[in-house]
């Protein structure tokens, strides 16, 4: 098994290495477990450095249902409980035309467009980010979102939708 100082001390700082370049061999497993509230745990313990965290995930990939940290000298399976990233904070201007901008736990951001939309992932709402990952919307950012949707429009189906830019994504049934 590999530990969290080999592997800590295997990482460059740079802050988006090329992963789909990367072929390392697989190394074995680390017991590293990222909770479904967004929180990494190392052996049991909780990894408080943001800095760690966030470098961390900056090498998080996943292939087929397994999630790992890569390197280009290894790869190395974790555990993941659910989705990796949540979105905790959004921001947009004060337009219905206003492009809605995410941040992750880890401090990543994105706008939800087309090319970031929001989806129900076992029917909650996430937001696809990097590398095909999903970031969980967290519950605060959920009830704020609630608050903007609006009822379908002709040739949507029907339910609730949230406006980003030009772009409306399905937010959940009417009833």
């Amino acid at each position: 098994m590999v530990d969290l100082k080999t592997l800590q001390g295997s990482l460059s700082d740079y802050q988006r290495p090329p992963l789909e370049k990367w072929n390392p061999p697989f190394c074995g497993d680390i017991d590293i477990c990222i909770k479904q509230d967004g929180r990494w745990f190392y052996q049991g313990s909780e990894i408080t450095r943001t800095a760690l965290v966030r470098l961390f995930a900056s090498v998080l990939w996943k292939e087929n249902d397994d999630y790992y940290l890569k390197t280009p000298a290894e790869k190395v399976r974790i555990e993941v409980e659910d989705l990796p990233f949540v979105v905790v904070d959004w921001q947009a201007g004060d337009t219905p035309q206003s492009v809605i901008e995410v941040s992750t736990n880890t401090g990543e951001r994105y706008q939800l467009s087309e090319s970031h939309p929001l989806i129900l992932h076992n029917k909650q709402p996430a937001i696809q980010i990097r590398d095909g990952f999903l970031a969980r919307v967290h519950r605060n950012v959920y009830y704020q979102w609630a608050e903007l949707v609006t009822p379908a429009q002709k040739g949507e189906a029907d339910g609730f939708y949230l406006q980003s830019g030009s772009c409306r994504f399905y937010f959940g049934p009417a009833s």
